[in-house]
């Protein structure tokens, strides 16, 4: 995530449009604000942020449109039910949902398929879906291992 902002880039990417803005109507203060840069950050990560994650500059454009001062940020709840809420509406206006176990399972199956069958490099053997992994005792040692020079 970028931490420097030029205004061109705030206006392109921050501001929010009729239908975003439609979403804060019921909205106002520190949770104004906090649900508008989760917005727009998820439409830009496609993840939410964490406090530390929304850079200023977002901070001071998005409050500006949303006409809430930028000091109240840091009075939005980053835990509980309000922000649960937030996610979810904000999920559920960009076509997400939460991922289920089923999708987990589809996952899971189509890594197997399509990505473990073969798998090739200059550096390394062709490993298949047959191979076996390597041991725990072999995992850790790697780990424990420095790095090579």
């Amino acid at each position: 995530m970028r931490r420097e902002w030029e205004l061109e880039d705030l206006i392109e990417c921050r501001t929010l449009d009729a239908a975003e803005a439609e979403l804060l109507a019921n909205k106002s203060g520190a949770t104004r604000l906090g649900f508008a840069l989760m917005l727009k950050f998820f439409e830009l990560e496609g993840r939410f942020p964490r406090r530390e994650d929304v850079p200023k500059a977002a901070v001071d454009y998005v409050a500006g449109q949303v006409k809430v001062d930028a000091a109240l940020f840091a009075e939005y709840r980053w835990s509980g039910s309000t922000i649960e809420y937030h996610r979810a509406q904000i999920r559920r206006f960009h076509g997400f949902r939460e991922p289920t176990v089923a999708d987990g399972d589809k996952l899971t199956f189509w890594l197997a398929d399509k990505i473990c069958p073969v798998e090739t490099s200059r550096e390394s053997p062709t490993y298949s879906a047959a191979t076996p992994p390597p041991s725990t005792g072999w995992t850790r040692r790697c780990a424990k291992a420095p790095p090579a020079a």
